[in-house]
């Protein structure tokens, strides 16, 4: 008998333990959440995004509309000196990472791997992966037009450059065709490197001047929660 009670005790454990394990234990399959994505669009006033807080606005717009709105976003932007106020290093303004795009698919793990500080080629940017926030492929080298040009304002580790020259539309509040803006390609091609953030300086800070060199006035976002 008491051999009977034992074995109907562990079924019935058994079977509660099946019941409540699934919920214990994260899906299987499910994917990451879309943390990084390369604007669909942007502003449309060139190199003038509203300063790095219009950026930013825009990127939490178009994450909103994806259905990703939850989370903060940053526009991967750097800042030069200006009134007083010190530099802003893109690499310092995105959180911590890891990030993915709107397919799931790992981009960096950290801010480390993303600018190659200990290794380069570490992230996973390029043509089919740095993706727009409804997961498109955004146009690049070869595709009619060519919106390869990816504003960031920014070195290859990310932060601002030092000196005079513009290299961010006055920080992003100039649509003018004097000055320019540093850019990258999504599709490491062309420009005389493979750089995801820093290739060649845009011709000018207008929407055509910009359109002239192969961009569209489109920038990086990634959510920093």
């Amino acid at each position: 008998m008491k051999n009977k009670h034992l074995a109907a005790v562990a079924a019935v454990t058994g079977a509660i333990c099946s019941l409540v394990a699934p919920a214990q234990q994260p899906q299987q399959g499910e994917k990451p959440p879309m943390t990084f994505f390369v604007t669909s669009v942007g502003p449309g006033k060139g190199g003038d995004l509203g300063g790095l807080e219009g950026a930013d606005a825009h990127c939490q717009k178009l994450a909103a509309a994806a259905g990703a709105g939850d989370r903060t976003w940053r526009a991967y932007l750097s800042a030069s000196p200006s009134d007083g106020k010190p530099a802003v290093h893109a690499r310092d303004r995105i959180g911590k990472g890891p990030w993915h795009n709107a397919k799931g698919e790992l981009i960096a793990r950290n801010v480390e791997d993303l600018h190659g500080d200990v290794e380069r080629d570490r992230n996973n940017i390029h043509k089919f992966t740095a993706l727009d926030e409804k997961g498109n492929v955004i146009q690049g080298r070869g595709d009619t037009p060519n919106r390869h040009d990816i504003l960031t304002g920014s070195t290859s580790h990310g932060r601002a450059f030092e000196g005079a020259e513009d290299m961010t539309c006055r920080n992003w509040t100039s649509s003018d065709s004097t000055g320019g803006a540093m850019v990258g390609h999504h599709d490491r091609m062309g420009g005389g490197n493979t750089s995801w953030n820093s290739v060649h300086r845009s011709r000018g800070c207008g929407q055509e001047d910009l359109r002239s060199t192969g961009g569209d006035g489109l920038f990086y976002c990634f959510a920093v929660d």
